[in-house]
């Protein structure tokens, strides 16, 4: 067997972030060994989005890419995960024929297998080549392993009757403050829920995903705990309606000694408290509560993505009175309009938005003590017959919530979507990107607003790592900057740099239903210079603050959380300095 080298690359949110994270983790401890390129890899994976159509036209043209690769290498194997693979099924096969193996969100514990498979079926082929006897020319075949979820993603039955072997994935979860012979990483994503019972009529992800489901609580304090063990400080739980998780403990179902997930009860209508709560209920809030005080090792604790009216009183108080969990909330509007709203199938109005916003603000916002709340949002611009009159009032409501950023998506028709079934796409494409023009230009305004009010205020910030514009300064490669995960600014969806926080020509690179900020820490070389480098820090507000530091000491302080001081602002980003009783230090 030859040398099984992995290159996987992830599109879409936190939460293919973690599958992808998870996937590579069970890989490794097979032998597999991941490289940086996929033409240094025998194996290609590509875990994808299907919530977004520009997401998935990389995918297409990646594919399209390894097509003559394939006919020169026949040691090579293709995958696709994640939600396209779910989607489109062996139709994806069918269209691209370099595709060897197909996985879908549920069934990424079944990868290892189905890639050991394929590596022999191509192995065996290679034995007796096909050549095509008019052109003299190899043929393209493919190794077919296929695990989908297909009709059994939406199964009535208890969930847990039949195991849930994808539980497994979670809990086998390659603990390590090492990612190979990368950068050790402060920031950590585990998932609490799986799947949506919302179906937004725009929105494919309970097609791809699933039914919403939501894992015992201990094992989620016990893998919280494993990272914290390894050096992670902060934690950022995941879901896709994260606030809608509930742990029923008797109805649990126990299969060879391990607690399975449950699925989620639908909720019928908002709530101030979750309305089972007591003794033999894990709420959400009860989640919070526990992860805060029986894993005091982190330092931050982070949820997303919240629905907005499920959000109970009971979170709100949790959240002000254990410090450690941050004042950063997700909550997707899409639009403020109510005609729109209902024809998103949302489920809440523009005014119970806004009294959810207006509650949470009462809660959480303290700016006097360093702890302003901070807000971001999606939304959609031209969803099926929005008017004049629809996107004035999404304007009128983008001011009126003062998020400190909101990700701005165009609507694209999605396969598989109530929407694609039933609503014409009938909005020009000019218009559309004219209104995304016109939100993202007035959310940027409010974001600068925002960045300027934070001018003298000192906040805890975690040291996260260099800043890319140090690495760039560095002589560091596109490659090296990848590897070493260096801290992004996400505007509109799209992943950027620091350095390039004003280009905003490209806002669709991410789902409209999750948000993504990847951070991580790389190791500062020491030196005896007075030069200074940028450090990129993070309040738990989730703003970004810039501190130019000598770099002599630079690398003592990354994965610490240290007190700054603001003293400028730009749209996104703030630069401040360490306060003095820091410095002394």
């Amino acid at each position: 067997m030859s040398t099984r080298t992995v290159y996987l690359e992830t599109f879409g949110c936190q939460m293919n972030e973690l599958d992808s994270e998870l996937v590579a983790g069970q890989l490794r401890t097979l032998g597999y060994r991941f490289v940086q390129s996929a033409s240094d890899a025998n194996v290609v994976l590509y875990n994808t989005c299907s919530v977004r159509e520009h997401a998935e036209q990389k995918v297409w043209s990646r594919l399209g890419e390894l097509k003559d690769r394939k006919l020169t290498d026949p040691n090579l194997i293709v995958g696709v995960l994640g939600c396209m693979a779910e989607r489109d099924g062996t139709d994806l096969i069918k269209r691209m024929p370099v595709v060897d193996v197909l996985v879908g969100p549920a069934e990424l514990d079944k990868l290892p297998g189905l890639l050991d498979n394929a590596l022999r079926t191509r192995e065996s082929l290679q034995a007796e080549p096909l050549v095509d006897i008019n052109t003299n020319k190899p043929v393209m075949i493919s190794a077919n392993q296929v695990a989908l979820q297909g009709s059994a993603s939406r199964r009535s039955a208890t969930l847990a009757a039949a195991g849930d072997s994808l539980e497994l994935l979670d809990l086998s979860r390659s603990i390590s403050p090492l990612d190979d012979d990368g950068p050790v990483s402060r920031s950590a994503y585990v998932r609490i829920t799986r799947g949506c019972n919302k179906f937004c009529t725009y929105c494919v992800v309970p097609f791809t995903r699933g039914a919403e489901v939501h894992r015992p609580p201990d094992h989620i304090i016990d893998e919280c705990k494993k990272l914290a063990d390894a050096g992670a400080i902060e934690i950022t739980l995941l879901g896709q309606t994260v606030n809608h998780y509930r742990f029923e403990h008797g109805a649990a179902v126990t299969i060879d000694g391990l607690t399975q997930p449950q699925k989620g009860r639908s909720f019928t209508g908002g709530h101030r408290r979750d309305p089972l709560a007591g003794a033999n209920v894990t709420t959400f809030a009860d989640l919070l509560r526990r992860i805060h005080d029986e894993v005091p090792a982190i330092k931050r604790l982070r949820f997303v993505t919240s629905y907005p009216r499920d959000f109970g009183d009971d979170v709100l108080e949790v959240i002000r009175h254990h410090p450690r969990i941050c004042r950063y909330l997700h909550v997707p509007a899409q639009s403020g309009s109510d005609r729109l709203l209902k024809l998103m199938n949302r489920g809440y109005t523009v005014a119970e938005y806004l009294e959810f916003l207006d509650r949470t603000r009462e809660y959480l916002d303290q700016p006097e003590i360093g702890r302003p709340l901070m807000l971001s949002g999606d939304f959609i611009t031209g969803f099926p017959t929005e008017t004049d009159e629809d996107f004035n009032l999404t304007k009128q409501f983008l001011v009126r919530c003062r998020y400190k950023n909101a990700f701005i998506f165009k609507y694209s028709p999605r396969p598989g979507t109530i929407a694609f079934d039933k609503l014409a796409d009938d909005i020009p494409e000019h218009t559309k990107r004219a209104r995304n023009n016109e939100l993202l230009a007035l959310q940027n305004q409010i974001a600068d607003d925002i960045s300027r009010e934070q001018i003298g205020r000192t906040f805890d910030v975690l040291v996260e790592g260099l800043s890319r514009q140090t690495l760039k300064k560095q002589g560091k490669t596109s490659g090296d900057l990848r590897k070493a995960g260096q801290v992004t600014i996400t505007i509109g969806g799209r992943n950027l740099a620091p350095d390039d926080r004003n280009d905003q020509s490209n806002q669709n690179d991410q789902p409209a239903a999750c948000s993504t900020t990847a951070t991580s820490v790389l190791e500062v070389p020491a030196n005896n210079t007075a030069e200074k480098l940028q450090l990129a820090c993070r309040t738990d507000g989730d703003l970004i603050v810039f501190i130019d530091h000598p770099a002599a000491t630079a690398n003592s302080l990354i994965g610490q959380i240290l007190k700054a001081r603001i003293t400028t602002a730009n749209m996104l980003s703030l630069q401040g300095e360490l306060v003095e009783e820091v410095l002394k230090k």
